[in-house]
């Protein structure tokens, strides 16, 4: 019968979810090509507009889920948060569903979440063009065979990295990054022989680009640490009501200037960014051991 009830519940969730993001994408493709007008003031009001039907799908998508599939997340923090400031927001990384939990948890508390993209996504039908228009900044890394074959290449991605980034210092923004580079996995962890017992290791590479890029229009780290008490979840075991919490602690900081530098040619400044992030990752390790061991003691109470 359970099985039934979350089949129902999930089908149901999923054609609202549908329905809801096409809704929100049709104006949003509408309204993309006045973003083509070389006139700043216009690309800027035509950008909060989209950015406003993005922030309503996220909205109308949290009515779904409570109505289908009410999920309980406890949040930890006494953070002060405003629409009106820049962000770096940085997260562990498990499940697609991470980005479900984020775009609730901080929808109207700060900026529109933009993500970094591979520039393949951009040939998404409807949903590229949309990415595009909302400004997700398109990310092209080169491989070491291919930086050994076209030397010219080199520096390249961090080039993008400037150009995508440079369009968020009109107006306030969040900047999502997920600098564990792909989701946990126990074969991945087991490989890299990471330090971390609930993170794999971070690359500091993208968030160090992207800090340099934004230089100091971008001031305040949000580091978001999720748990899942029972399992990590898929996108479906999520729509059909079958998570049932969700544990999510939040901290601001202001970034250091010691944060910011030439990573791609000052070895010494790499070394230590790389550092600052491990420490960050620590602290983050630890949370996410306090959350765990929470769990175990609600478990025997």
């Amino acid at each position: 019968m359970d099985r039934v009830l979350s089949l129902i519940r999930g089908s149901l969730a999923f054609v609202c979810w549908l329905v809801n993001t096409i809704f929100w994408v049709l104006p949003i493709i509408i309204f993309s090509p006045i973003k083509l007008i070389p006139i700043p003031a216009v690309r800027t009001a035509c950008s909060s507009l989209l950015d406003h039907c993005a922030t309503s799908w996220i909205t109308i998508n949290g009515v779904i889920e409570r109505v289908f599939h009410p999920v309980k997340v406890h949040i930890h923090s006494d953070a002060e948060l405003s629409p009106k400031e820049w962000y770096m927001v940085i997260a562990n990384h498990q499940s697609w569903v991470d980005i479900l939990i984020l775009q609730r948890v901080l929808n109207r508390k700060i900026p529109f979440l933009k993500f970094f993209l591979k520039k393949e996504l951009i040939f998404v039908p409807f949903l590229g063009l949309a990415w595009w228009a909302l400004d997700f900044p398109f990310m092209r890394r080169y491989s070491t065979a291919q930086l050994r074959k076209n030397p010219k290449l080199r520096g390249k991605d961090i080039e993008i990295t400037r150009k995508a980034c440079a369009k968020f210092k009109s107006k306030p923004v969040s900047v999502m990054n997920f600098v564990e580079g792909t989701r946990f996995k126990a074969d991945k962890h087991r490989k890299q022989n990471s330090q971390f017992k609930h993170l794999l290791k971070p690359k500091a590479g993208g968030l160090a680009f992207a800090l340099s890029a934004m230089g100091e229009h971008i001031h305040k780290l949000v580091d978001v640490s999720i748990y899942y008490p029972d399992k990590v979840p898929t996108y479906w075991d999520y729509i059909s009501g079958q998570v049932k919490e969700v544990h999510v602690h939040i901290s601001v900081s202001e970034i250091p200037a010691a944060m910011r530098g030439d990573y791609m040619k000052d070895r010494e400044f790499k070394i230590a960014f790389q550092e600052q992030l491990n420490q960050l990752w620590l602290k983050k390790d630890k949370t996410l051991d306090l959350l765990a061991q929470e769990k175990t003691v609600n478990q025997k109470v």
